[in-house]
């Protein structure tokens, strides 16, 4: 036996460092500093291997230091000395994190988990050397009373409505709670009016005798009485006055100057309406304590068309002459027009956009449809009906006379299906809408006018009919349905006339998701002169109609043989009067020249 194998059995047990510690059960008698007594080791000469060794070259004592806390460990103790090491490392992590955190490393840190945050749910700001610095994101609406002061009524309210801030309304609710200016365009059916409801309910807070203090401006009526609908819920028990302007020609009625004594707070209207009462003289409205100004639809109002609305909205906002006014610009497609007028009228807004601009709603499964001509798309449609259609359902024409017609068409088919359009009443039009809300109507025939902002719940298809003018006004269209986190599905009809924009929306599907032929995508991009003429002027197309040519023909002619006999009725009634006159003048005059004889 070498002297290294007797060494490890003798101190077996024993471990010799500074960071010993003594054993619970057996500690040694001199606690404080102990040192350990001379071992002598003595080996005996063997000749194991051929070669003696000597006791005094292997002849050693060893005499230890003096060590703090020697502990000596059994083989069945080091399990447990291993587990009070790991505590050990524990604790001393949990000191470090302990440590104080500077704040602003603190404000750092969580401005880089909101960028993070902004970048997930593809929130797109845009800076500019004049805009002010743009607030953090808020993640639930609890942070409104917390860091920014909203009452708990209105929490209460918000929390009723909604569940958890949409990605627009994270960013546009806290920098209009700044009171800055904003443009926003947002998807269709992300929760545009709430974000801009919110902040004007913060700040009016109670109602005052002191005419209007906010103004929201909407491109159609039925637009403006959904947003008051949307006011009326959000502000429940605040006692603020939403108000929607239905009649100006009643002297007594829409009178909203300060002589009147009618007050209100908010205005929700279309531009002509507000230019109407300006116009008149002594003015019958006063915007002069205007203190927000909201655009919705603000592409809407810009276009470069016969329907725009450009000139009434710069008289309206040069009669709110308010300096300290804030404006705000909502919309789900954005247009250069609209970027050039904010650019040199709102120089220090915010801008900022959701996902892919002027992009369709990826929950919306889109597909486009050849029917070969105009009376294919009857037919088809007749189709889509015997496979079975999920009512509610939306149907869009490019005309009012195409709206008529198809309701014609659709009427004896034995479908609960109406009409709206500019050419009906307002009653009307109110009528519709809401037998259409309450599912009394299945099918719902349109034209533009209810492509903007037009919030029904649960739409469940969409068909163009008519081939959409341009690519934005296809985005509002299929934008009715596949609203708040609903799935929905849009079906377009198109003909062999339709190729001028059918490339473009062909993208906007691709973009979006949606499976497109290759050969719409091969095809060769249309000119702008095209695309804008398409947009300004719609198409002549083929009347909605099952009669035949030669059944349309013969009742033409009846029309003609009935208009002209109507026609030659007329004058003979026209001459016998006539002649009855000049008999009577006749015999009037006879009567005069009698009784200066006698």
């Amino acid at each position: 036996m070498i002297a290294n194998d007797l060494f490890r059995k003798l101190s077996c047990g024993a471990k010799f460092s500074n960071k010993n510690r003594l054993p619970v059960k057996r500690k040694l008698e001199n606690g404080s500093t102990t040192s350990l007594p001379k071992l002598k080791v003595c080996i005996k000469e063997e000749t194991d291997t051929g070669r003696k060794v000597k006791a005094s070259k292997v002849t050693k004592s060893l005499v230890a230091t003096p060590v703090e806390d020697t502990r000596i460990k059994s083989e069945d103790s080091s399990s447990d000395d291993s587990g009070s090491e790991q505590e050990n490392r524990e604790q001393q992590k949990s000191v470090q994190q302990k440590k104080i955190v500077p704040p602003e490393k603190v404000e750092l840190i969580n401005q880089l988990r909101l960028n993070r945050l902004r970048n997930q749910l593809k929130i797109h700001v845009k800076k500019s050397r004049h805009s002010p610095e743009v607030p953090n994101i808020i993640e639930s609406f609890d942070q409104l009373s917390t860091d920014y002061g909203v009452s708990n009524r209105l929490v209460a309210n918000i929390q009723s409505c909604y569940s958890t801030p949409t990605p627009v309304q994270m960013q546009a609710i806290p920098i209009l709670l700044k009171t800055h200016s904003l443009h926003a365009c947002a998807p269709t059916g992300s929760g545009k009016t709430a974000a801009f409801l919110i902040p004007i309910l913060h700040h009016l807070k109670k109602p005052m005798k002191c005419g209007f203090r906010a103004l929201i401006i909407c491109p159609t009526r039925e637009l403006a009485k959904q947003t008051q609908r949307e006011a009326l819920r959000l502000g429940d028990e605040m006692n603020l006055r939403t108000h929607v302007i239905h009649m100006v020609d009643d002297p007594k009625k829409c009178d909203y100057s300060f002589a009147s004594g009618r007050s209100y707070d908010i205005l929700v209207t279309t531009p002509n309406r507000i230019c109407y009462l300006l116009s008149q003289n002594p003015p019958k409205i006063d915007l002069s304590n205007i203190q927000w100004v909201v655009i919705d639809e603000a592409d809407k109002l810009f276009e470069d068309s016969k329907n725009s609305f450009r000139d009434q909205l710069d008289t309206v906002l040069t009669a709110c002459n308010n300096p300290s006014k804030t404006i705000a610009l909502f919309s789900a497609t954005q247009t250069r027009d609209v970027n050039l007028w904010v650019a040199k009228n709102v120089p220090n807004r915010i801008r900022f956009s959701i996902g892919l601009i002027n992009g369709a709603v990826e929950l919306v499964d889109q597909k486009l449809l050849f029917t070969g001509s105009e009376s294919g798309k009857l037919l088809a449609f007749r189709e889509m009906v015997a496979q079975g259609l999920h009512p509610p359902v939306l149907v869009f024409v490019q005309s009012k006379d195409r709206a008529q017609q198809l309701f014609t068409e659709l009427i004896y088919d034995g479908l609960n299906v109406d009409v709206i359009h500019s050419d009906r009443t307002q009653r009307e039009r109110d009528n519709v809408v809401r037998a259409f809300r309450e599912g009394k109507i299945w099918i719902l025939i349109c034209t533009e006018l209810m492509s903007r902002g037009i919030d029904f719940k649960g739409v469940n298809l969409v068909v163009n009919y008519d081939f959409p003018p341009s690519t934005i006004s296809y985005v509002h269209r299929i934008g009715r349905t596949g609203r708040a986190g609903r799935p929905g599905k849009a079906v377009t009809f198109f003909t062999k006339d339709d190729t001028v924009n059918l490339k473009s929306i062909a993208q906007l599907i691709k973009s979006a998701g949606g499976e497109v032929p290759d050969y719409m995508l091969q095809m060769h991009g249309s000119s702008k002169k095209a695309r804008d003429t398409l947009a300004q002027k719609a198409p002549k197309r083929a009347m909605i109609r099952t009669i035949p040519t030669f059944e349309l023909q013969q009742l033409q002619r009846k029309k003609r043989f009935v208009s002209k006999s109507k026609g030659k009725n007329k004058p003979l009634v026209v001459s016998s009067n006539s002649s009855n006159k000049s008999a009577n003048a006749g015999k009037s005059k006879r009567s005069k020249p009698s009784a200066s004889k006698k």
